[in-house]
């Protein structure tokens, strides 16, 4: 019965995933986004990993899709410019998007040799807040610093886009 569920819960994802991409509507994307993170929390319920499974339904279905409908109803992104620009973003989006492909494929590699390594050691929640808060605390707040640049830079743009 849970491979069906599996089953299930992928291809919701997949597809979910599949209509974000397809879609021109930003609040349709935003749903569609929803829908996967929701699948995703399932499949992580599956496997049982609830903290997972609750973070991914709890933070990112919603907390995180609220700022993304937030930052939609904020800014207007329906503005297309020159064609020129287009091409640009296009090609630029393409090599990150190459990138980003190449450092999922390494950090998936490191991914299943420390995830032996922490199966064998007894890797469990705990562990993972000590790691957090210890070996990797300059990145959690290097990170927590950037999310609040980013809100004080869209609330900044905003202010602008009023004043004009």
């Amino acid at each position: 019965m849970a491979w069906v569920i599996f089953a299930i819960l992928s291809i919701l994802c997949a597809g979910a995933v599949t209509a974000m991409i397809v879609s021109r509507n930003q609040a349709h994307n935003a749903l569609f986004l929803v829908l996967a993170f929701a699948s995703l929390g399932g499949i992580f319920g599956l496997l049982e990993a609830p903290f997972a499974a609750g973070v991914q339904v709890l933070v990112y279905a919603g907390a995180i899709m609220v700022l993304f409908l937030f930052a939609i109803m904020m800014f207007d992104l329906r503005e297309a410019g020159p064609r020129e620009k287009r091409r640009l973003k296009v090609v630029l989006a393409g090599g990150l998007g190459l990138v980003l492909l190449a450092e999922l494929v390494l950090a998936g590699r490191q991914a299943l040799s420390a995830g032996r390594a922490s199966a064998a050691a007894g890797g469990d929640l705990a562990h993972l807040g000590r790691l957090l808060f210890t070996d990797y605390l300059y990145a959690f707040e290097i990170t927590s610093l950037l999310i609040l640049a980013a809100l004080v830079g869209a609330l900044a743009l905003a202010g602008r886009r009023e004043g004009e």
